[in-house]
């Protein structure tokens, strides 16, 4: 386990390297270097299942954090712009999706997930390629936050149904459960959060590892509490970081988390990589140029379209689009626990895996050559 480690994690930072130099998105360096040390290729490290169950972890701190950033103020001051162009848009992309793979050939299934895997742009790509002062004081950044956060709360509903649908019961019954035990386990989160935890951040806030175990246990546990109603750890880590969004440490945890965070992401990207089968590419190589295509040049069009029908200016509307303009790594996720539960066919899972790869290195090649961002290749793009 030590050298898969070392190979790993020496191997990412070498080619992270290479990646930052090409202005590329790290998290294709991690991809990359799964493909090349994984089974398929060098086979270097050819058991990825201990380092894919580790690398879930990381989805758990992401979602976490995901839940500490949805502050009810920042969706509040264009939830309505950011609805219609989120509800529009997903509609619109999940038909095109679906299209495409029914076109190709694939089964009902396979044509849903694939279509809700086309709603979602990439939180990672789009806030890392954001300058800061873009990210926090202009609207465009404020629109964007607020875009993606309507539609990772979408992916999240996805996974809850996927989930759902696990232990192969009844589906109403599943239903109900969600319905009934979600609400139980966040009021008893918010309950905790207000009268236990928050007390306890305000009284030892001068003691920085007190703070960073006390919001790694609250995560593990809510997220654990969930598991007892029939939801998955994920959800119940997205409910404990919205129960202590309004807490004034909330911005501190969320900074403290985010090395964490990354050390399991780079897990997770790198087992996705490990597991991608470059020899059947030959079978989807068709449909995934064509989602491709439909993320880079319709998305950014279709975003422009609404935003200007919405009187913003059409120079933000059009950099809004192309910064928007890829598949998302909750697309990745939905196909991880889509083929897990045995709802979506290996091909299909290949074609989102395949179209997303292209779709993080084609779209952060574009932007970083013609917006601001901290790895712009123009010097006067180059913004913190």
């Amino acid at each position: 386990m030590v050298f898969s480690l070392f190979l790993v994690f020496t191997g990412a930072a070498v080619i992270a390297t290479l990646a930052l130099y090409a202005r590329q998105a790290l998290l294709v360096a991690y991809i990359a270097l799964g493909v090349l040390l994984g089974p398929y290729v060098f086979n270097l490290v050819p058991d990825t299942a201990l380092i894919a169950d580790i690398a879930n972890v990381g989805i758990i701190f992401l979602l976490f954090l995901l839940g500490l950033n949805l502050e009810p103020r920042d969706l509040q001051k264009l939830f309505k712009e950011a609805l219609l162009v989120t509800a529009f848009s997903s509609a619109l992309f999940f038909m095109v999706g679906a299209g495409i793979a029914y076109w190709a050939g694939f089964g009902l299934w396979d044509c849903v997930l694939i279509g809700a895997a086309m709603m979602f742009s990439s939180t990672i790509i789009a806030l890392k390629l954001l300058p800061t002062s873009a990210l926090h004081h202009q609207r465009m950044g404020e629109l964007i936050v607020s875009i993606l956060l309507l539609q990772d709360m979408m992916a999240i509903l996805i996974l809850m149904v996927l989930h759902g649908t696990q232990s192969g019961g009844n589906l109403a019954f599943e239903a109900a459960r969600v319905l009934i035990g979600l609400p139980l386990v966040a009021v008893a989160a918010w309950w905790l959060a207000v009268h236990a935890l928050t007390p306890l951040f305000k009284r030892f806030d001068q003691i920085p590892e007190y703070l960073f175990l006390l919001a790694i246990g609250w995560c593990l546990g809510i997220a654990e509490l969930t598991t007892l109603v029939g939801l998955s750890h994920e959800i119940g880590a997205f409910v404990a970081g919205v129960t202590l969004a309004t807490s004034p440490v909330a911005r501190y945890v969320a900074e403290s988390l985010k090395p964490l965070r990354d050390f399991f992401l780079i897990l997770f990207f790198f087992a996705l990589g490990a597991g991608f089968d470059i020899g059947g590419l030959q079978s989807v190589w068709l449909p995934a140029l064509a989602l491709t295509a439909v993320a880079l040049l319709l998305k950014p069009l279709v975003f422009k379209w609404i935003l200007e029908r919405e009187r913003e200016k059409a120079s933000m509307a059009k950099e809004t689009g192309f910064r928007l303009g890829q598949i998302s790594e909750f697309s990745l996720l939905v196909v991880v626990v889509a083929t897990e539960v045995g709802v979506m066919s290996d091909k299909a899972s290949l074609l989102i895996q395949s179209a997303t790869i292209l779709s993080f290195i084609a779209s952060s090649f574009w932007i970083v050559r013609r917006y601001p961002t901290p790895i712009a290749v123009d010097s006067k793009l180059r913004r913190d």
